[in-house]
């Protein structure tokens, strides 16, 4: 497949999406819809590319409230799968001195995702690209899934790395980044996969041999306010911090960031581009509470700046 050919084939497919969706549930008993690849898609839906999400929900009331909320936005449902015996996710959130900690709960309906039933799905929806992260391959049943639904489509990979202690080892990460064209990752992150702890001056170079060793085409680092680069065979592309007027939460910042480099890369934009608008977009997020924002107008504002 030429480069032409491969630009034409995510421009006409849709957007998979695979893993987790989930409520952090807080002391004062509020619970807020998230997850990080359920917030991509719900971008991603916010932006106009009809993703296809596939995850798992348990037969009780929070599984309810992902369905409609999903409808409510407009987002396909069949990549959904119940489970009968096990919990919608939770993610439960405590303070300590004002810090956050999050517990997440093992055992979740997300944990248990069924090959078949996502394979059969993802085939109907006729894929541009699959995004997942790596805290859904913490089950093996829910691993087991991905990696099979990789194996049987021919599509590029984005894999979103989301270190979660004790939920990862550096050899599983490996075997998710093995095969994947594209990669995000934060510059702790890329320390805890390296083994090292890069000097600012070194973490470009760290970063495009981690590329090669892992044999990626670009990977993505973000550098919260010192911005973020990609690092590609053709050298390193960099882009700017955006400064945020009015912080109200930095919840699903990243996962709004990687939304726009998806957009980015279905449309073939420049790498300069795509950082400087996921940048932006993830700026605006953290304007508002919470990770995803049902708000068409936020989105098309957006898009009538990239055009």
């Amino acid at each position: 497949m030429t480069a032409s050919d491969d630009t034409a084939a995510l421009s006409r497919g849709r957007p998979v999406v695979f893993g987790e969706v989930l409520f952090d549930t807080f002391p004062d008993g509020a619970a807020v819809l998230g997850g990080a690849p359920f917030n991509v898609a719900w971008h991603l839906q916010g932006f106009g590319l009809d993703p296809l999400f596939i995850s798992r929900i348990g037969d009780d009331e929070p599984g309810t409230r992902v369905l409609d909320t999903m409808r409510a936005w407009g987002m396909d449902i069949r990549g959904l799968q119940v489970d009968s015996e096990r919990p919608t996710g939770k993610v439960q959130v405590s303070f300590d001195n004002g810090q956050p900690g999050f517990s997440i709960l093992p055992d979740q309906a997300y944990d248990f995702i069924d090959l078949e039933a996502a394979a059969g799905a993802a085939a109907r929806a006729v894929p541009a690209l699959l995004y997942h992260g790596s805290l859904i391959a913490r089950h093996a049943v829910s691993r087991d899934a991905l990696l099979g639904l990789r194996r049987r489509g021919d599509v590029p990979v984005f894999v979103d790395i989301n270190l979660r202690d004790p939920w990862w080892s550096r050899e599983g990460v490996d075997e998710l980044l093995s095969g994947t064209r594209w990669a995000k990752l934060n510059d702790n992150e890329l320390n805890l996969l390296t083994g090292r702890q890069l000097a600012a001056a070194e973490i470009e170079h760290g970063a495009d041999a981690f590329r090669r060793r892992v044999g990626m085409d670009l990977l993505i680092v973000t550098r919260g306010t010192e911005g973020a680069f990609v690092t590609t065979a053709s050298g390193t592309t960099h882009g700017k911090p955006v400064v945020v007027e009015d912080v109200v939460d930095t919840v699903g910042a990243g996962d709004a960031f990687s939304a726009v480099m998806l957009y980015g890369l279905i449309r073939d934009w420049p790498l300069s581009r795509s950082l400087q608008r996921a940048m932006a977009f993830a700026a605006a997020i953290c304007e508002r509470r919470g990770a995803t924002v049902a708000d068409q107008g936020l989105y098309r504002d957006h898009k009538a700046q990239w055009n």
